[in-house]
């Protein structure tokens, strides 16, 4: 039975056996509640609307259909949402495709249920969840991207308000929209708001290439 204030997740996967079985990991945890599962990009979108998940674990292939045009279609109707690919490919392209796309973590199926778990409670807590090698390459692809004058968008921190740069810190931090809004004395409402007009102003399709590009910056929350 999850708690009152469980932490909501939706699992979108074209196979019923592994979403059934996500789902039943995952209730292991009193503080998690999975709210629904999808199939399909039409049900993923319902449901996002509907229940307005803290997390959508997302399959990078569906049959029929590329986990990577859902995941567009998530990050279109609202760019705060956190969203991590769930996939069988360790493939860097696969991942830094993903992450160019808006995926906010990327895990591997064939993890052991504990650590599967484990990296789950990680991501609802606002940490970016990635395996160590994977996040050393995707760290360096997006760095060589900003170091390269002539691709990308010009980024430039004056386009943000005082209260988007403060959130944009504790995005810098992994820190997840409830810490934000505690440390910042707001709601997690607006820190949501915040976060969807940040990522739009300096043209980032993820909290995590937000994250990645403000670290580069050296920007670091005094709150934590």
């Amino acid at each position: 039975m999850p708690m009152e204030n469980a932490q909501t997740v939706l699992v979108v996967d074209d196979h019923p056996l592994f979403r059934k079985g996500v789902a039943q990991l995952l209730a292991m945890d009193a503080g998690i509640h999975v709210v629904g599962e999808a199939g399909n990009k039409g049900e993923a979108l319902r449901l996002a609307a509907q229940h307005d998940p803290d997390l959508i674990l997302l399959d990078l292939n569906l049959k029929g259909e590329s986990g990577l045009d859902i995941l567009a279609a998530l990050k279109e109707e609202d760019p705060s949402r956190r969203v991590v690919m769930l996939t069988v490919s360790d493939a860097p392209e696969d991942l830094i495709g993903a992450i160019r796309a808006g995926a906010d973590g990327y895990l591997l199926k064939d993890m052991e249920p504990e650590d599967l778990l484990g990296r789950v409670r990680e991501a609802l807590s606002g940490t970016t969840v990635i395996g160590d090698a994977l996040a050393g390459r995707l760290a360096s692809a997006l760095r060589q991207e900003a170091q390269d004058t002539s691709r990308g968008p010009k980024r430039d921190l004056r386009e943000l308000t005082e209260r988007e740069q403060a959130v944009l810190r504790c995005v810098a931090d992994g820190m997840s929209n409830k810490l934000i809004a505690r440390a910042l004395n707001i709601t997690e409402g607006t820190v949501k708001v915040h976060v969807k007009h940040l990522l739009k102003k300096l043209s980032f399709r993820s909290r995590v290439e937000a994250a990645v590009w403000a670290a580069e910056q050296g920007l670091r929350s005094a709150a934590k």
